[in-house]
């Protein structure tokens, strides 16, 4: 037993240089030994995966992926599915405000993570259990066997919809013979990573294994106010496990793991020239609307950050420190609020069981995992030196908190003298998540709020007084002579004294809000399957999927909120809502009092909700072997991602118009995301030499797009419309730019060609190539959901364009030389890894300012391995070339209007020396 199992362990990581060549990836682990006895090629280039239910050769699956071995995870530098993106062209995964809320994107298509209640387009899983985020796989690995990367959407085997594809993470397994490894690597920002492990039988039946991993850092970010350093490391993960193989059919893997972050995340800077030379004041800056910072910047107007735009000099003299604003997007010294925190901490653990149980020609698989996620991440959430926004280091700071069981079962076999693979089963899965937040205004809201209204008035009342309206020095920020002229009904006339009395309140708002809203959503899924190979001959084969899924999802909410400011405000203010000359100004005052529905008119209010929705998914492929080297397929393929709610209470209403006896919740749901996907593919594999090609089109219905849009995250559904909208859908009105809803259509498409490589001329050399064109664009007609509603204006420069964090151009290659030395057995290491890529927006809502130029980031590594037969030593350098770019730019909070906008930065470069040890 111990013998088949460790021969196909090792099997699996053969051809380690072959990262980039096509793979298949699963949520599970399925081996079939008599598949793999009696494959055509058992040499230096297999890789064993199990895309389709079945251990199969990689070369032999028609599907479009990416396999990546041990040996090359630890080469790359990969702790984390962050580093998978130097080794995948078509992925890639970035984080915000908090890296649980990262997000994985393949082929251009991903879901923003900072809303909890949108489910990811790109799955995790591990050990084929599912991860209820992304971002929930942010965090140390361990050990690992392999990590499948599959491209498209997932829509009929192994455990959770996804509509882009899924990551399959696969960690050692124990074996049977006693062994153990350690290692211990020291680099610069003070790293310290440690890692160990042991495993062998407890008896012929039993074997055992236990692995940790310490890992801290000091942070990439310096608080120059506080004396601290943000985006720090320090995490721990350990994981135990049992392997039960009590006769030759049957295999039971029990495994546990518990890990932890404590760290300070994440800091950002404002966005100046250096990134975005382009990113210019507009022409005509109007402080009461958005319009602004749709305009196209002008290349002679000023900086963003420059005191000519009127919201720079309100910063400056509300105490934020110069050097903020012209030291450079990637200067990492920052200014934060006085005795504001970044400081979170992360818990996650579960346990999970997989049974394989073969009885004559039938397989029976179940993996069964229950898993605990929680999550607070306390912050300076206007990320300016002034204290506009905040969250308290408190449980409830932006806290997420998943509970999730999940049950696979499936039966698979073969009939018609194997002209036949059948395979059925069913999924279920139970999440439990609860979201918290403590949002606040923070100490000088008030003023900072009241100062924007000021800047409003500057071209009106500057211009009669002969002075500059706005004065930070003084609490309502208002210039003592403008204010008088306000008081004495020069301004406003007859309703002066409910402005004047709007003005002082709003100034006092200050250190209000959330006490602690609490959001609680249930979601049950049901899933039947089948997937089905037919063998039409020895060379063609047809296989066909279908997957019908019941999805369930229970919410409720209920808020804590102290903001009495909103509701006096909306008292005093809201009769002059109806009249048009004071409508704006009177607008602005409670918009801003209200800012994101926080309003003490909520306080103690409970809402509750469901949906429910059946879908029906699946997969048609036809591929061909004309020679044993070479494949082509054609497939189509269905895929889906369950809808949900918008886990925010600035959706409920516009803030202005907000009445809490008649809220409509159903302004929280968005709906179901679907995807119909078209592939044409080859794959040619020699021990020598391996190439795929992969042309392919995706096209999306419902796209679930989130977006923060400088003050509220907006969740809204994107689909396209037949019809000439006229520009409607590019306006600044949120009623113009319906469609008939028979005219309705994706909204999004994505469509190229992937092309990967790999050359192994010798067992110790090897090169990999891979480049992926990616056109993933929005349609040029743009609406709202698929009813025909308009699309909202927050979103007006989407049609027609291309999406964030959607490179057309993106190149990985790999060079790896492992030459022998002397007659020891020791072997060099020379490893060289790039990733290069085109120009793309890293915004959602693609505002300017926010373009990311073309970039390459290169790893190395070099060292000696194989010393007596246990040992080695590395030093790599990561981003050798310490290029500066930026993950995602984004809206500062409440300052954007001016366009002015914030960067979360990648890593710097990271370099440092490893120590590793086996036995």
């Amino acid at each position: 037993m111990k013998t088949r199992y460790a021969s196909l362990r090792v099997l699996a990581l053969l051809g380690a240089g072959a990262a980039l060549a096509p793979a298949a990836a699963m949520a599970q682990d399925q081996t079939d030994t008599d598949l793999i006895e009696n494959a055509d090629v058992v040499d230096d280039n297999v890789i064993v995966v199990t895309a389709q239910g079945r251990a199969q050769v990689l070369a032999d699956v028609p599907v479009a992926i990416n396999a990546v071995s041990a040996e090359q995870l630890e080469r790359s530098g990969t702790n984390d599915i962050r580093e998978l993106t130097q080794v995948a062209p078509s992925l890639l995964v970035s984080s915000t405000g908090n890296e649980a809320n990262g997000s994985a994107r393949i082929r251009g298509i991903g879901t923003v993570g900072d809303n909890a209640g949108l489910e990811s387009s790109v799955a995790v899983f591990v050990d084929g259990v599912y991860r209820s985020r992304s971002g929930n796989a942010l965090s140390e690995l361990g050990p690992l066997d392999r990590i499948e990367i599959l491209r498209g959407p997932q829509g009929t085997l192994g455990g959770r919809n996804s509509s882009a594809g899924l990551i399959s993470i696969y960690t050692a397994q124990p074996e049977f013979t006693f062994g153990g490894h350690g290692s211990i690597s020291y680099g610069n920002y003070d790293a310290i990573r440690v890692e160990g492990g042991l495993t062998g039988p407890l008896s012929d039946t039993i074997a055992a294994r236990v692995d940790g991993v310490y890992s801290r850092r000091d942070g990439f970010y310096n608080d120059v106010v506080n004396d601290t350093d943000v985006n720090n490391r320090d995490r721990y993960l350990v994981r135990a496990q049992l392997l039960f193989e009590p006769t030759e059919d049957i295999s039971f893997r029990l495994v546990g793991d518990y890990s932890k972050k404590d760290e300070a995340c994440c800091a950002a800077t404002f966005v100046q020239t250096d990134f975005a030379p382009l990113a210019r004041l507009s022409d005509d800056i109007s402080p009461l609307s958005a319009e602004a910072k749709f305009d196209y910047p002008g290349s002679a107007t000023p900086a963003l950050t420059s005191t000519a735009n009127p919201i720079i000099p309100v910063l400056l003299g509300l105490g934020q420190n110069p050097i903020a604003l012209n030291g450079g997007t990637f200067n990492r010294d920052i200014y934060v609020t006085p005795g504001r925190t970044y400081q979170g901490e992360t818990e996650d653990f579960g346990v999970s069981g997989e049974l394989n149980w073969s009885f004559g020609d039938t397989t029976l698989t179940s993996i069964t995992g229950y898993r605990e996620y929680s999550n607070f991440q306390a912050s300076d959430t206007d990320y300016t030196q002034v204290d506009i926004l905040y969250r308290a280091p408190t449980e409830d700071a932006g806290a997420r908190e998943f509970k999730t069981f999940t049950q696979e079962l499936r039966l698979s076999g073969s009939a018609f003298d194997d002209r036949l693979e059948w395979l059925v089963g069913g999924f279920y899965a139970n999440e439990k998540l609860e979201s918290r937040d403590n949002l606040r205004f923070g100490t000088q809201y008030g003023t900072f709020a009241n100062c924007r209204l000021a800047n409003a008035l500057q071209p009106t009342l500057g211009a009669l007084i002969g002075q500059t309206v706005a004065d930070p020095s003084r609490a309502n920020c208002f210039n003592p002579t403008a204010f008088g002229a306000i008081q004495s009904g020069a301004v406003f006339g007859a309703a002066t004294p409910a402005i004047v009395a709007g003005l002082t309140n709003l100034a006092t708002l200050n250190d209000r809000g959330g006490t602690g809203d609490v959001y609680n959503q249930q979601s049950e899924s049901f899933a039947v399957f089948t997937h089905n190979i037919f063998h039409i001959t020895d060379n063609l084969d047809l296989t066909l999927g279908l997957r019908y899924t019941n999805e369930t999802k229970d919410f409720d909410a209920t808020f804590g909120n102290d903001n009495t400011v909103c509701p006096t405000n909306r008292a005093i203010l809201g009769p002059l809502l109806g009249v048009p000359s004071l409508a704006a100004f009177a607008g602005g005052i409670l918009g801003l009092s209200c800012q994101g529905n926080s309003t003490a008119e909520l306080d103690g209010v409970s809402l509750s909700d469901s949906r429910d929705e059946n879908e029906f998914t699946g997969t048609a492929v036809l591929s061909y072997k004309p020679t044993d080297d070479l494949m082509v397929y054609a497939s189509y393929s269905r895929g889906y991602k369950a809808g949900g709610f918008n886990l925010d209470r600035s959706a409920l209403a516009e803030p202005v118009f907000l009445n809490v006896n008649n809220i409509d919740i159903s302004r929280l749901q968005f709906d179901q995301e679907t995807v119909d996907a078209f592939e044409l593919g080859a794959k040619y594999s020699t021990r020598e030499f391996g190439l795929s090609v992969a042309a392919f089109r995706q096209e999306f219905t419902n796209f679930q797009l989130n977006t923060f849009n400088g003050t509220v995250y907006l969740v809204q559904n994107v689909n396209g419309c037949s019809d000439d909208l006229g520009g409607a859908d590019r306006d600044g009105s949120v009623a113009t730019g319906a469609c008939a809803a028979d005219n309705v259509i994706p909204g999004v498409v994505a469509q190229g060609v992937e092309i990967e490589g790999t050359l192994n001329p010798s067992p110790d050399f090897n090169v990999t190539l891979g480049l992926t064109y990616a056109d993933t664009s929005f349609e040029n007609d743009l609406i709202g959901n698929d009813s025909g509603a308009p699309l909202d204006p927050a979103l007006r420069l989407l049609p027609g364009d291309n999406m964030s964090n959607a490179p057309e151009i993106t190149v990985t290659s790999s060079v790896s030389w492992t030459p022998p030395i002397g007659n020891s057995g020791m072997r060099g290491l020379v490893f060289f890894n790039t990733r290069l890529v085109s120009d793309y927006n890293t915004g959602s809502d693609l505002l300017y300012g926010k373009e990311q130029d073309s970039f390459m980031i290169a790893n190395g590594r070099i060292g000696l391995t194989n010393i007596a037969g246990r040992f080695a030593i590395e030093g790599w350098v990561q981003n050798i070339f310490d290029k500066d770019y930026t993950q995602v730019a984004f809206n500062t909070p409440f300052v954007a209007e001016q366009q002015t906008y914030s960067a979360f930065l990648a890593e710097p470069r990271t370099y440092g020396i490893t120590l590793r040890g086996e036995f």
